[in-house]
């Protein structure tokens, strides 16, 4: 059980006023646009909240991964759940890529603007034909000289708008499978690239989502990520901290929608009376507690395994699993006791319902979750 840290209290305390300053008050036109303003990037920057796990020698301030993770949780549990992935997304998922397997030339040049807000990350895994089965991936770039030229495409990219480095998995051997796959880290403003438009989707309205598209671009050959041949052991050996960001996406998210409904039952009336008085309103409102107690103990048992450097890929598959599964589960039984009041839109439990469904697909689907666990308890 992670303790009681009085420090993680105030940085948690900061960080809600920083949202109810500089969050809260545009949003809700940020869904509706459809992407959130470059500019928040900056800010979150300039208020010391991106990277904060990052050692001082780069620019973070070197505090424990629960400091960075709180930051994804709470901004779920406001409400903001695109913020809160664009969040994971650079922190949880880029800087690590960069922080444990980039050269120290790579380090001093990316990692500090990452945290200043400088420079975007993302991470460039996804195809139009390869989703969770990343051998399948296309893209490719051959050495030349002192540069890989990359060609290609990605989908589905989160940050893809606002990205300035993509951490991009590509074919550097385009007949082998999982052994040709290597890691570039990508700058965006190369000539070559180019971003699709902004996709439309179901939920997370503000945060980026696109196509990338690459057509023989020139990547210095220094910005190789690692060894040539080795990125999908890596992507393995990073890819827990990106399903333990998920989880804390899903735990914030299961303690907004209570909270909202917890206040929504107290208020509203029906037949006379509260709707919080009746018995299936409190029976469901305690199996969501008890699912966000279920949810919270896994969840921090799996940020104390990260931070001793226990996680294995099997905990981190079954966290990811169990926790996104429980958001759509408990998000879905709370609006309805909104009625139809659930289903419009200036209600935010409609929100933490739209942006639950995608929770139980990227980062790998909760089906190759359960197949990574089984593959764990008998074999292939």
């Amino acid at each position: 059980m992670l303790a009681y840290d009085a420090d993680l209290e105030l940085f948690k305390d900061n960080f809600k006023r920083f949202m109810q300053e500089h969050i809260a008050p545009d949003y809700d036109q940020w869904e509706r646009e459809g992407i959130m303003p470059r500019s928040v990037w900056n800010k979150l920057g300039e208020n010391g909240f991106l990277c904060v796990d990052v050692p001082e020698q780069y620019g973070g301030y070197g505090v424990p991964t629960h400091y960075s993770l709180m930051l994804v949780e709470e901004s779920a549990r406001a409400g903001y759940g695109a913020l809160s992935t664009a969040i994971s997304c650079h922190s949880e998922i880029a800087a690590p890529y960069v922080l444990h397997i980039g050269t120290e030339q790579q380090k001093q040049y990316w990692l500090p603007k990452m945290v200043a807000g400088e420079v975007v990350g993302a991470i460039g895994m996804t195809e139009p034909g390869a989703g969770s089965d990343l051998q399948a991936i296309r893209s490719t770039a051959i050495l030349q000289d002192n540069h890989y030229v990359l060609n290609g495409s990605k989908t589905f990219i989160s940050n893809g708008q606002h990205a300035d480095l993509v951490v991009l998995a590509v074919k550097t051997d385009p007949q082998a499978r999982a052994k040709g796959v290597s890691l570039l880290l990508l700058d965006t403003h190369l000539d070559g690239f180019k971003k699709g438009t902004n996709l439309d989707k179901i939920g997370l309205h503000s945060q980026d989502t696109s196509e990338l598209f690459f057509d023989n671009v020139q990547v210095p050959k220094d910005q190789l990520l690692g060894q040539a041949g080795h990125g999908f052991n890596y992507l393995m050996q990073e890819l827990p901290r990106e399903r333990t960001a998920i989880a804390a996406t899903a735990l914030g998210a299961i303690r907004g929608a209570l909270d909202v409904t917890t206040q929504y039952v107290q208020e509203r009336q029906a037949f006379g009376q509260k709707i919080g008085q009746f018995q299936n309103t409190r029976f469901v409102l305690a199996q969501a507690k008890i699912d966000e107690l279920a949810t919270t103990a896994f969840y921090n048992q799996n940020v104390e395994l990260y931070m001793q450097g226990k996680l294995d890929v099997e905990t981190a598959a079954a966290l990811k699993s169990f926790s996104t599964d429980m958001q759509m589960k408990v998000a879905d039984q709370l609006l309805q006791l909104f009625g139809g009041y659930g289903y419009m839109t200036e209600y935010p439990i409609s929100r933490f319902f739209v942006d639950a469904r995608i929770q139980r697909i990227y980062g790998g689907t909760n089906e190759i979750m359960k197949e990574i666990v089984a593959r764990g308890m008998i074999g292939r």
